[in-house]
């Protein structure tokens, strides 16, 4: 009896202990060095979505302003200083921050590098020559057209490497996107055919890399985000290009060609082509293909109406009609009839509630998209739009030279 007391009186011990003072938990994270949640999980997915079209646009259009405006005619040369750049940022980040450590997880090794990444860097060089050797001859709003023709490229290219089997149904889907290109094809006015064969290999290239991304680095230990990506591609791809630079621009170039277009300058140009595979990253995580999708058709259309603005690109009626024709096709190919059906519900039901709770804003909206679809309407109509950009800067100095006490361009030589 003595014995079994004990044991009751030391049982009676751990229940009062466990009804008083909590059971002490084994933690899986030292709370001393346990890292705060990120900051940039409060930010709203739209924050990223508008950040990577920012950057996205900036990019296309810095670099349509240094190689042409500008006149640094170097585009190889400006494509290897952003590729050495980004090298040298991931590898600063890879260091410092955790924005890479998803390559922890990828199983390279020396064999693979030189199997996938070499050849595949390959063509991402050459997607980017090409890319850049463009805005030398075609305007950024037909650049913007042309693009769209990427997701043909990528299906023909899947049927011809044999990762996917030839489907009439969705070539037939796809043949839309080719009949809006070449109607906005022929209604381009500064149609250049050295610059549209560029553009054209530049996207049959980057057609060939993401299909052998496909097929070299489909399993799943080969996973990478865009940052990873560009972690393993860019160091490769900074010497090739720097290989070509030597044979086609270096021997050209000169120190001041540098000096017009500013250090300064080129050092911002290759910040905003980093930044936005940062942006890049963010955006896949925080929102959905249907986003990623419609942020694409936006972006294209806001750098067509910026060259426009900028550049005074004369756009035909025909132009924004077969524009319109690929980018609907594009949208009905990446997402399918089915979804669009879908989104289109859940977005008549949102806007129904939205009119319920806000009548008056929701006829300020309704007013507003009749204008700005009339305003295009009678824009797609016209038979150009655009603007002498020369003629305006002309103005400009005659101006400015007045106030200064001169008597302007158009009298300075009398």
């Amino acid at each position: 009896m003595g014995l079994d007391g004990e044991k009751e009186r030391q049982s009676a011990e751990v229940i009062r202990s466990d009804t008083s003072v909590p059971a002490p938990v084994l933690p899986t994270v030292n709370p001393a060095i346990e890292k705060p949640e990120s900051p940039s999980a409060a930010f709203h997915p739209s924050f990223y979505v508008v950040a990577w079209i920012v950057m996205s646009s900036s990019i296309i259009l810095f670099n349509k302003w240094i190689l042409d405006t500008a006149k640094f005619h170097y585009p190889i040369i400006l494509t290897c200083w952003h590729l050495t750049f980004g090298t040298a940022m991931t590898q600063i980040l890879s260091r410092t921050t955790n924005l890479l450590d998803g390559r922890k997880k990828v199983k390279m090794t020396g064999r693979i590098y030189l199997r996938a990444i070499v050849p595949i860097g390959l063509f991402f060089s050459l997607s980017l020559i090409c890319g850049n050797l463009t805005y030398l001859y075609l305007s950024v709003a037909f650049i913007q057209m042309l693009k769209a023709t990427m997701p043909v490229a990528v299906l023909i290219t899947t049927w011809v490497f044999g990762v996917a089997k030839p489907d009439l149904k969705v070539f037939f889907n796809v043949s839309f996107i080719v009949i809006g290109v070449v109607i906005a094809s022929f209604g381009e006015i500064q149609f250049v055919l050295t610059g549209f064969l560029y553009q054209l290999g530049g996207i049959v290239f980057e057609a060939v890399r993401l299909v052998m991304i496909q097929r070299l680095l489909s399993s799943d230990e080969y996973k990478m985000d865009p940052l990873v990506s560009f972690y393993y591609f860019a160091p490769v791809c900074a010497v090739m290009n720097f290989f070509v630079a030597c044979v086609f621009e270096l021997p050209y170039v000169s120190a001041q060609d540098f000096y017009n277009v500013g250090l300064f300058t080129l050092l911002l140009n290759a910040i905003v082509a980093f930044g936005l595979n940062v942006c890049l990253v963010f955006l896949i995580g925080k929102t959905s293909s249907l986003v990623l999708t419609l942020c694409g058709v936006l972006k294209d259309v806001l750098l067509v109406g910026a060259s426009i603005a900028i550049w005074g690109t004369p756009v035909t009626g025909l132009q924004f009609f077969g524009y319109a024709i690929a980018l609907g096709g594009m949208v009905y190919y990446k997402l399918g009839m089915e979804q669009i059906k879908g989104h289109i519900s859940d977005l008549g039901r949102r806007w129904a509630e939205y009119g319920s709770k806000r009548p008056a804003q929701r006829k300020i909206l309704v007013f507003v998209f009749i204008v700005v679809s009339l305003f295009l309407l009678l824009g797609g109509l016209a038979p150009s739009v655009g603007y002498d950009t020369t003629a305006y800067a002309n103005e400009g100095k005659d101006y400015v030279s007045k106030l200064l006490g001169g008597k302007g361009t158009l009298t300075s030589g009398t």
